[in-house]
């Protein structure tokens, strides 16, 4: 069960929309994915971080602006790499101070779930491909009072979100085949956003969009004028000499498309 600590941590995280929701206002995108600018949010996934730094990756990310800190979670099954666990994002959760968006991409993700909770993670993605259950895990996630998202890989049609879109706190979208940082983006993703975003009009539900995958500054401004919100970039931050002013580069170029 989650300790007194993580139980008040979550609570305030909720309340305060941490996580990749963000206000109603940030999240109405339209079919088109029109949106004011300032609104789109940053996401440094620390995949591609040095390991033996991630203190000093966060702080970088944070001052250079980030409104998450991505944590790409891998089992070496679901997908052909091992990461991290549980005790790294409890690590993590003590020094960072913008939320933490904690991906797993693994099979079984309801056996873990408690344990990033407990760890700190403010929203939890899981994807369509590894769950049998989708619904019952979605709502065991939301149950601990954090976001859950669901994310699709390249090859996973969109219309396999239609029974659960409803549900979802956000989608995202991979715009690389997941398991390692550095690959370059798929262009077709593009209509695949425009096509998720359709889909969740269609349901009523305003949740916002995030991507995953070859997310630079020239990227960034196709993927969020097809509807993106959220924008998850790791070499393009962390596989340069300054961090900070990447992430700072990245939003100009990300809002650009929406000014």
């Amino acid at each position: 069960m989650l300790g007194d600590g993580a139980n008040e941590r979550q609570r305030v995280s909720h309340a305060n929309g941490a996580g990749p929701e963000g206000p109603a206002s940030a999240r109405a995108g339209g079919a088109g994915g029109a949106k004011p600018p300032g609104l789109i949010k940053i996401a440094p996934s620390l995949l591609s971080a040095d390991f033996a730094a991630l203190g000093d990756a966060v702080a970088k990310a944070e001052r250079g602006g980030a409104d998450l800190i991505h944590v790409d979670i891998m089992d070496g099954h679901f997908v052909p790499n091992l990461t991290v666990g549980p005790p790294v994002v409890k690590s993590l959760s003590r020094i960072a101070h913008v939320p933490l968006d904690v991906h797993l991409m693994i099979e079984e993700p309801d056996r873990f779930v408690e344990a990033f909770v407990e760890a700190g993670a403010a929203s939890l993605t899981v994807h369509v491909e590894a769950v049998v259950h989708l619904h019952r895990t979605v709502q065991f996630i939301k149950s601990f009072g954090i976001r859950a998202g669901v994310a699709l890989n390249p090859a996973t049609p969109v219309t396999s979100l239609e029974q659960i879109a409803g549900d979802v706190d956000y989608v995202l979208v991979m715009t690389v085949n997941p398991g390692f940082g550095g690959q370059t983006f798929i262009p077709r993703s593009e209509s695949k956003v425009r096509a998720v975003r359709e889909l969740l009009r269609r349901q009523g539900s305003s949740a916002p969009i995030e991507v995953d995958g070859g997310i630079d500054v020239h990227t960034a401004p196709r993927i969020v004028a097809a509807g993106a919100d959220i924008l998850v970039a790791g070499n393009a931050v962390f596989g340069t000499p300054d961090p900070e002013r990447a992430i700072r580069a990245l939003r100009v170029a990300a809002e650009s498309a929406v000014a």
